[in-house]
């Protein structure tokens, strides 16, 4: 039963009896771990409050091989990010990215999706607010790449033809944009405007370009989650925001 020291980030905390926290620690070389902080939810606890979603912090935790729940011994904070707590949309953005790994998680070793899930948080606690949305939707289309189920959207994703410039038919279920031979309408997706279709692609590519609307964008990466996120079915995060950005 050895005991190791990583650098993790708290992707979710949940009550365990009257006096214990659950957590759910993504880590780099260990992926994503459960452990129990006994006593962390008594007043004079020697964790001090600080293991709350979104913290960075260095977990001390006996790793016990084939056991889905380790014995938390020390958090050693190093960033709390207390911005995204005051903050509904950038909570429910980092919210969102935590949803999506914990979804997909396991105890492989993960350093690509351990750095950009922090940089991420950081960036959504440090944004200007008009810009909190389109970085929200770059970096959860970004993580979705980085987990190697990105959609389609420079090639036919049915025939690998070219695509035409203008409207075209997002396809959910085949995961991607339609040429005019292989797609116009059917069930199952919906029309991306030649605009809204460029941004996607600077979305996919990491950027972050100024969005009038974002609720198309919003409903767009939900149906696309909902059809290739292993056992997605409706992430609460999504309709936490949903609820928060309205029609913006």
């Amino acid at each position: 039963m050895p005991l190791v020291t990583v650098d993790a980030t708290v992707l979710q905390a949940f009550p365990y009896s009257e006096t214990s926290k659950i957590l759910r620690l993504l880590t780099a070389g260990h992926g994503v771990q459960s452990v129990i902080a006994k006593g962390a939810r008594r007043a004079k606890s020697r964790f001090g409050g600080v293991l709350e979603p979104f913290t960075d912090g260095a977990a001390t935790f006996y790793l016990k091989e084939n056991r889905d729940l380790h014995t938390l011994r020390e958090f050693e904070l190093n960033h709390p990010r207390q911005a995204l707590g005051q903050d509904l949309v950038r909570f429910g953005a980092a919210s969102l990215l935590a949803e999506i790994v914990l979804r997909t998680a396991s105890e492989q070793a993960a350093p690509e999706i351990f750095h950009r899930v922090r940089a991420a948080l950081t960036e959504l606690e440090r944004a200007p607010t008009p810009r909190v949305e389109a970085i929200a939707l770059a970096h959860a289309w970004g993580l979705v790449s980085a987990l190697g189920f990105a959609p389609g959207v420079h090639r036919c994703v049915h025939c690998a033809g070219p695509l035409p410039a203008g409207d075209l038919f997002f396809d959910y279920g085949a995961g991607g944009l339609l040429c005019g031979e292989c797609g116009g309408g059917g069930g199952g997706g919906r029309v991306v405007p030649a605009d809204a279709r460029a941004d996607l692609e600077r979305l996919l590519a990491g950027e972050t370009p100024d969005l009038d609307r974002t609720a198309a964008h919003w409903q767009l990466l939900a149906r696309f989650l909902g059809y290739h996120l292993v056992d997605a079915g409706s992430l609460r995060s999504l309709e936490f925001l949903a609820e928060q950005v309205g029609e913006s």
